[in-house]
């Protein structure tokens, strides 16, 4: 593995880590939306509040981090993807900045009302931000992508195509199926954490609900590589190969993770969900290897300067020492039991 590749690989790591812990963060949306009404809905609530508050705002750096590796490591690539795909993502940053006002004012709210209201804006802003990242996503494992030069035309001279690009089948499975899998995610991280708090009888409500996410998102899945066959064919010819492992591993966990969920077994439930989302998520990258857009643009074809990689790696390696640690913390400190003490939540 060359130094392009390993820098390559870093930036991957934060694609998975915003895969499963903001995709848990963002799931919690589609339980809020369905939880009912004031009333019924209240302890649902109550635990999404709970299991989210410390740390959606924290999830968010997986997404920085991404972005300024993508940005520093491959620039033109950047320049490309944020050129071409500028709805999608203007979409995005605009449901992140609704979802965190809405998830704060929430709480200060002085009126049913009102609260009702950031309920609203926050339960879609949270649907809304992964099904445009999904359709990003898709757009790019799709070819639809190119690479563009300064003045936003791609090889050939042609402008690029700022609706076509992100509109095609790919994109919409992709969409659907990054909101099914942060609500499966979410579902399975709330009943666990439900059971955790002493709340059996929402953990059980959660976890049955949860169960019947899981089939759709399989569902979902098995037609997602379908559309892949037919839309996104370098995708699919990697996935066969070296990738397919990884799929397998995704399928197997996810099989797991259902029979946990029906068993009442949360906790392992949430270990095999996140373990299914992972993998699938480590096959795309495996499959699409060495493309940074497929079809258009390898990792060493658009690699910025050595001394820039040199750098990444040194901040990487200080980010592992500082950051990464602060983060496991609070993670460890919100999933220990003195959190889930009632006098606590």
């Amino acid at each position: 593995m060359g130094l392009a590749d390993l820098i390559a690989a870093l930036m991957f790591l934060g694609v998975i880590a915003y895969a499963v812990f903001g995709g848990a963060d963002f799931g919690v949306g589609v339980w809020d939306l369905t939880a009912g009404n004031d009333t019924d809905g209240a302890p649902l609530r109550q635990q999404i509040d709970r299991s989210i508050g410390p740390v959606w705002e924290a999830n968010h750096v997986w997404l920085i981090y991404i972005l300024v590796f993508l940005w520093s490591a491959f620039p033109q690539a950047f320049s490309s993807i944020m050129t071409t795909l500028f709805i999608p993502w203007l979409l995005v940053g605009l449901g992140i900045v609704l979802r965190g006002g809405a998830f704060a004012f929430r709480k200060f709210s002085t009126s049913l009302a009102e609260a009702r209201m950031h309920g609203i804006v926050f339960a879609a802003s949270s649907i809304i931000t992964p099904f445009f990242l999904g359709m990003i996503a898709g757009a790019i494992a799709s070819g639809r992508v190119p690479l563009t030069d300064a003045t936003g035309q791609d090889g050939s001279g042609s402008d690029i195509a700022v609706w076509s690009s992100w509109l095609g089948p790919t994109s919409w499975v992709g969409g659907a199926l990054a909101v099914l899998t942060c609500a499966f995610l979410a579902g399975t991280f709330l009943a666990a954490d439900a059971q955790r708090y002493g709340d059996a009888r929402l953990a059980a409500t959660v976890g049955r609900r949860v169960l019947i996410v899981g089939v759709i998102t399989g569902g979902v899945a098995m037609a997602a590589a379908v559309t892949l066959e037919l839309d996104a064919r370098s995708l699919a010819s990697g996935l066969h190969g070296r990738g397919l492992p990884l799929i397998l591993l995704s399928a197997l966990a996810g099989g797991l993770s259902l029979w946990d969920l029906r068993a009442g077994n949360f906790a392992r439930a949430r270990v095999s969900s996140v373990l299914a989302v992972a993998t699938i998520v480590i096959g795309w990258g495996v499959g699409q290897y060495p493309d940074v857009l497929v079809d258009h643009a390898t990792i060493d074809e658009v690699i910025g300067a050595r001394s820039t990689q040199i750098g990444l790696v040194i901040v990487f390696g200080l980010a592992a020492v500082t950051a990464v640690p602060a983060l496991v913390w609070l993670y460890v400190l919100v999933n220990g039991r003195r959190w889930a003490r009632p006098d606590t939540a």
